[in-house]
């Protein structure tokens, strides 16, 4: 029997609105988001495979607009060669019966709805044993029954969604066994629902989401190219970046001293800046001036950015004696200027008083630093 190879999948989450992010940069991911079917069918092509198993959430909700089913239906099936395996996930789970009705009337040939758990021979020799998500929280491992399935032999691989350890509110009866794979005799077990890839055992894997959705998975989205050898062969697993966009959140930790507009600058991408969201998170301690020139670098280089923020509020300042003197050397807005300072040092005050001094008086010498240029 010759190797199988295929490209796992999973959490497309066509169709999320981005609804809290600004409007030129949020039209964009949702086109992103789209356009990974046609990079996911690359990647098929570039593996030598013509599967993509896709392990849940292929939609953001139970209740996508008819553009962006009926548009995600079209892109898969223009990609003839390429056979695509949909599993219904938490967010799009069977429950949705309307939607996977209307689905599945305008299936293209090459695209496979699976709406009910069991076997399924995928290729000769090739049999995959799926678990839809019955709800969103179905309250039970649906992977269980995989364990006394039916072995007519060849290369067996799980397809479900799920997580393998409780999280939040998750209902702990909805985890499922991280040794599914081993126990029901599995060569690999395709898994959904973490957005970022993670490797559980050498037979079970995340792939994480094709498209980044925020800043705790870093990077660009990724699919699994997957090659098994043979029936009880450790499977040959690689990540395959294919997202868009580039999600960097990086710590840019100060000193008085430092410069800090050549600091921030080190860590800015040389290329790509268009295609990459960023979130600088400045610590440590600074000076008013020194404040002031890495704020005037971060909203020079922004609108490079496909999206860019420079979150300071961990930034702790600290007003050396130039710096006030460029307040005023004598006067009411100096005696302001030492006064906010004296209260920003002060220990005796609480920390939200003394973070309050400390950011007018950044606000004073922002303000006077403007009026003088």
């Amino acid at each position: 029997m010759t190797a199988f190879r295929f490209i796992h999948a999973s959490d497309l989450h066509l169709g999320r609105r981005f609804s809290t992010w600004p409007e030129e940069i949020r039209g964009r991911l949702q086109e992103a988001r789209h356009a990974s079917l046609a990079r996911l069918a690359a990647a098929a092509r570039a593996h030598g495979a013509t599967e993509v198993l896709v392990a849940g959430d292929i939609f953001d909700s139970e209740t996508p607009s008819d553009p962006v089913w009926r548009q995600a239906l079209a892109a898969m099936g223009a990609e003839g060669d390429i056979r695509w395996r949909l599993l219904p996930g938490n967010h799009d789970s069977l429950a949705a019966e309307a939607l996977w009705d209307r689905v599945e009337r305008r299936l293209p040939e090459n695209v496979h709805l699976i709406r009910e758990a069991g076997t399924q021979e995928i290729a000769p020799g090739v049999h995959l044993l799926a678990a839809p998500a019955t709800r969103r929280h179905p309250g039970r491992d649906l992977t269980e029954w995989m364990d006394a399935a039916e072995d007519p032999g060849g290369i067996r691989i799980g397809l479900a969604h799920g997580g393998v350890t409780e999280f939040g509110d998750d209902d702990p009866r909805d985890v499922i066994a991280p040794d599914r794979a081993e126990r029901a005799g599995l060569d690999y077990l395709a898994l959904g629902d973490w957005h970022g890839g993670v490797r559980i055992t050498p037979r079970t894997w995340y792939p994480g989401a094709p498209e980044r959705d925020g800043f705790r998975h870093a990077g660009r989205g990724e699919c699994l190219a997957v090659t098994i050898p043979a029936r009880g062969a450790i499977p040959e697993v690689t990540p395959v970046p294919i997202g868009a966009f580039a999600w960097r959140d990086v710590e840019l930790s100060l000193l008085p001293g430092m410069d800090t507009a050549a600091e921030l600058e080190r860590l800015l991408p040389p290329a790509e800046r268009r295609e990459t969201l960023m979130r600088v998170r400045a610590t440590g301690r600074a000076g008013l001036a020194e404040r002031e020139a890495l704020l005037a670098c971060a909203e020079r280089h922004a609108p490079e950015f496909g999206w860019f923020e420079l979150d300071d509020a961990a930034l702790a300042l600290e007003a050396a004696p130039g710096d006030l003197d460029e307040i005023d050397r004598a006067g009411a807005l100096r005696a302001a200027a030492d006064a906010l300072d004296a209260q920003s040092r002060d220990e005796a005050r609480s920390a939200d008083d003394r973070d309050v001094a400390r950011a007018a008086l950044a606000r004073l010498f922002g303000v006077l630093r403007d009026d003088a240029a």
